[in-house]
């Protein structure tokens, strides 16, 4: 994957760098907060999202401008259309958008930035960029309410959807009876450092 990322716009001297300058335009909108962190930790190389968010650049430019008008970032990206795990990426987005909100264009958006998250292999908050794991959660109850409502332990989110998708399937992939008697239950349920 080649990448070319640009910031055109005045000089970032906010103490908050790109973020600061991304939430100066917010829109209002929902999602608002959630893409600045993403866009801004991306730019800044932490997190796991490839350039653009994982978006084409057509729908990171719309976002862009529907967010935070006034604000132009260039995000050029070539991928590898012979992606190994398309199947899996189009079951993860299928889940998410099967449950969004209805609510805002931007759920549409937040289902392919998660999914393209989920590829990754570090807790999903970190992965998407975010600051903190109640951030996931907040994006996960506003954007997806009816599959975060199912989180009803705070099972770590990642494993969270992937175990939805094996309960949609109806494959029995723990050797457990139940989650609490299971050796790997932290691995699942304890806290995301």
């Amino acid at each position: 994957m080649q990448t070319d990322v640009m910031h055109q716009q005045k000089s970032l001297v906010q103490p908050n760098g790109l973020h600061g300058e991304l939430m100066e335009h917010a829109a209002g909108l929902p999602n608002d907060e959630l893409f600045a962190q993403m866009i801004a930790s991306q730019i800044d190389g932490t997190g796991a999202l490839p350039p653009g968010l994982g978006l084409d650049e057509n729908d990171f430019s719309v976002l862009l401008a529907r967010h935070f008008p006034g604000v132009v970032l260039f995000i050029r990206c070539t991928s590898d259309n012979d992606d190994p795990r398309t199947l899996e990426r189009d079951d993860v987005f299928g889940l998410l958008i099967e449950h969004r909100a209805n609510m805002d264009v931007s759920e549409v958006w937040m289902a392919g930035i998660v999914t393209a998250a989920c590829m990754a292999n570090d807790h999903l908050w970190q992965d998407l960029g975010l600051w903190s794991r109640q951030y996931l959660s907040r994006l996960m109850t506003e954007n997806f309410p009816s599959l975060a409502a199912r989180n009803v332990k705070d099972m770590k989110w990642k494993k969270f959807l992937y175990k939805q998708l094996c309960e949609k399937e109806d494959i029995k992939t723990c050797r457990a009876p139940s989650c609490e008697v299971c050796i790997d239950y932290q691995k699942c349920f304890g806290p995301e450092d």
